[in-house]
């Protein structure tokens, strides 16, 4: 799926801190606000999993057609680029993954359920559980 065009993201600036800054310095200090692990279990491009577009709620069809029109949309968060902090998704150049909502029933908020556009076309993924985990849509079935 092609999206809008694309806006400036933190990508940079979150691998840059994942992969410890940038500069010359070789002292390793855990910094104040790290996160604890969690789980021995890291995630990446390898958790990706596929789900056919047939599969997809509804909603997340809804939210695929207004991104083919190009709104509007019901969130104004709705089109924002997609930093991928997370890492689950190919590495890419800022800019590259957009978001966009896709609405719960009964949510009183934008809930958990999201669709993440890539540049290439028809490069859209699934999250179901709000950047957890995600499922690449395949159209074709």
């Amino acid at each position: 799926m092609k999206t809008p065009p694309r806006f400036f993201s933190a990508v940079a600036v979150a691998a840059a801190l994942l992969l410890g800054g940038v500069g010359g310095s070789t002292a390793i200090a855990a910094p104040a606000a790290q996160a604890p692990a969690v789980a021995s279990h890291t995630v990446s491009v390898a958790d990706v999993g596929d789900i056919c577009a047939s599969a997809l709620p509804a909603e997340a069809h809804d939210t695929l057609d207004l991104i083919e029109q190009g709104g509007p949309y019901p969130y104004e968060q709705d089109g924002t680029v997609f930093s991928n902090r997370e890492g689950i998704l190919p590495d890419q150049s800022s800019g590259y993954y957009h978001e966009y909502t896709v609405i719960t029933p009964g949510s009183d908020d934008r809930g958990a359920r999201r669709i993440v556009t890539g540049d290439s076309d028809k490069e859209d993924y699934y999250t179901a559980d709000h950047y957890a985990s995600f499922d690449l849509v395949d159209h074709a079935c």
